[in-house]
């Protein structure tokens, strides 16, 4: 083979290269770190909970999202490394509980890694990396939404708040950016469902929640009147 031939039989691989590893990763702007209150999911579901739920925000998922179109999801065929598992599962058991039904963590666990955490590359290189990453978010960064609402003195007493104390309490221990709250109507009763916490999509920094829920949503969470 010539000279001529070598360079293009490097080239092609070079390319073939760069195709590989751009078909790996696919676009998203930013990732949404959503935690769930356990009484107001248990409120929602159609089916009751299997456990009574505890009064606190744990993780739902940490999720790759786009501002405009629709969110990257089950990007790439993959399974859940038992040995991640193992090494992580006491910490996953209290942070991110299968709030409805506790015997099932590890599928609940599955489900996230493979419909949103695959989509994470190449910020989120692994589930090993995925699970370690929101371990460290809520525990290590204190991004535990519980615990920044209580500092702000709202604590899950069942009382009626507005939109903007809840707000208001979250954003100054996310650099002063807006979270996205997610609301449902249970016995007509607003209750606060879900809170997310965005960052750009390189999780350096905190952003803005794109995309609230508008009014008009079963999930919009109004002006006035929300249960916590």
């Amino acid at each position: 083979m010539g000279i001529t031939g070598m360079i293009y039989m490097v080239t092609m691989v070079f390319s073939l290269i760069v195709l590989i590893l751009s078909s790996s990763a696919v676009k998203f702007d930013y990732f949404q770190f959503t935690q769930q209150y356990q009484p107001a999911v248990c409120n929602s579901n159609p089916t009751p909970c299997k456990d009574p739920p505890d009064k606190l925000f744990t993780v739902h998922g940490l999720w790759p999202s786009n501002v405009n179109g629709s969110d990257p999801k089950k990007c790439k065929a993959t399974i859940l490394n038992p040995q991640t598992i193992t090494d992580l599962k006491a910490q996953l058991e209290i942070i991110w509980p299968n709030v409805l039904n506790r015997k099932a963590h590890v599928r609940f666990w599955r489900k996230q890694w493979r419909k949103h955490g695959a989509c994470g590359y190449p910020t989120i290189a692994d589930d090993m990396h995925y699970f370690s990453t929101v371990i460290e978010m809520y525990i290590t960064k204190k991004q535990n939404v519980s615990e920044i609402l209580s500092k702000a003195n709202i604590k899950p007493e069942g009382r009626f708040r507005t939109r903007d104390d809840i707000v208001n309490a979250i954003s100054p221990s996310i650099d002063y950016k807006k979270p996205k709250l997610k609301c449902k109507i249970n016995n007509q009763t607003t209750e606060l469902v879900e809170v997310g916490l965005c960052s750009d999509n390189n999780l350096t920094q905190f952003i803005n929640c794109p995309n609230p829920f508008p009014q008009g949503s079963p999930y919009f969470c109004p002006t006035n009147n929300i249960q916590y």
